[in-house]
């Protein structure tokens, strides 16, 4: 029987909760139906190791600034190709669905991780003649169905949702092996607080660097908390800059980047994430899944992700005084470890990988 040909087309395979997922749906797409390929329009990046034992990876460049208008490097590569499907990513919609269809691809999908709250109107009229030429358009929240159809003026009803899933045999809880706390210098008693995300500003670290100097100045029970943030940015000197400014930057560590997530996972005592503005958090699941209390702003897909029984631990957004309240609450409320395992079970219950992988390929084929 002949295999189904898919191509994902992403920016880069650096790291990011949505480049995270696009390895795993590559990594868990059944081979015996489907031959996947993946095109890189940037460059590879840390999510692109081993993956070539899944998929045959392309890196597309350099592109000529006139690109937008004919992308004709990747209109190239996906004739030779020849794909069944193209599926393209958040950042390279209309350029990758320009080219599939003047490459002759007969199926389209489109997959809108998260939204940017600085859409210009060239950019939403951009992205409305990209819809126009998509088969299939998947969000990954309801919140963003509805944020997308009001961005685009399109009725809703054509936007598929396909919530996030992560691998909850990868990311599991597990005892705390004091590697990061004896690489950081701290002590086994003292708390930590950790998010893992991108340092931009629709992520909102302002709010949590604010919330976590108000935490300090209220602590008034043992060790005070440290404050863990793991990932890199744009803003990330104008944070160390305000960490410095509000006094907390000698317990605020900026960790960039890290491939060893489980024992930062297992070293916080929860989770926090301050964003504005949230698909469905990939972060955030893997945290959960690993039995961390989650503490998160109010917004995007991050109810849904934790569900009526953790509804108590979302915070209004833009509020470091909420923040810090909700925080203090969990580190002294003495009921964190019961909603860590509250959130490993709404995951595993909710956000499966592989039921994520399949309700994809049934898309791919035209019958989801």
């Amino acid at each position: 029987m002949k295999r189904t040909r898919v191509v994902h087309v992403v920016q880069n395979l650096n790291y990011g909760g949505m480049e995270r997922l696009i390895a795993d749906l590559v990594r868990c797409t059944d081979p015996e139906r489907f031959e996947s390929d993946v095109i890189v329009l940037q460059y590879l990046g840390r999510f692109a190791r081993g993956l070539a034992r899944f998929a045959k990876v392309h890196l597309v460049q350099p592109r000529p600034g006139w690109s937008m208008l004919w992308p004709k490097g990747l209109i190239r590569q996906l004739r030779e190709i020849a794909p069944d499907v193209v599926h393209s990513h958040s950042g390279v919609w209309h350029k990758a669905s320009l080219a599939a269809r003047r490459a002759g691809v007969p199926r389209l999908v489109h997959t809108e991780h998260g939204h940017s709250m600085y859409k210009s109107w060239v950019a939403r009229q951009i992205d409305r003649m990209a819809a126009r030429r998509t088969d299939s358009i998947v969000v990954v929240s309801e919140e963003l169905r509805n944020g997308l159809a009001e961005r685009l003026g399109l009725d809703s009803s054509i936007f598929r949702v396909i919530l996030n899933g992560v691998d909850t045999a990868v990311f599991r809880q597990r005892p705390d092996n004091g590697r990061i706390r004896e690489r950081l210098d701290i002590a086994a008693d003292q708390p930590i607080i950790g998010s893992v995300g991108r340092l931009e500003p629709i992520k909102g670290y302002e709010v949590m660097l604010r919330a976590y100097a108000l935490l300090l100045s209220r602590w008034k029970r043992g060790p005070p908390p440290l404050l863990l943030l793991v990932g890199e940015g744009s803003e990330r000197g104008r944070h160390e800059a305000l960490a410095r400014q509000l006094g907390i930057d000698r317990s605020t560590f900026f960790l960039g980047w890290r491939d060893d997530i489980g024992d930062l996972h297992a070293a916080f005592s929860l989770f926090s994430l301050s964003s504005y503005s949230e698909g469905t958090s990939v972060s955030l699941l893997e945290a959960m899944s690993a039995g961390l209390c989650p503490v998160v702003t109010d917004v995007g897909g991050n109810a849904a992700v934790l569900g009526p029984d953790l509804a108590h631990r979302l915070v209004e957004v833009g509020s470091s005084d909420a923040l810090a309240e909700a925080l203090m609450s969990a580190l002294t409320d003495g009921a964190a470890r019961r909603d860590g395992k509250l959130a490993r079970q709404r995951v595993e219950s909710k956000f499966s990988l592989t039921e994520m992988a399949e309700r994809y390929t049934r898309l791919y084929l035209g019958v989801g």
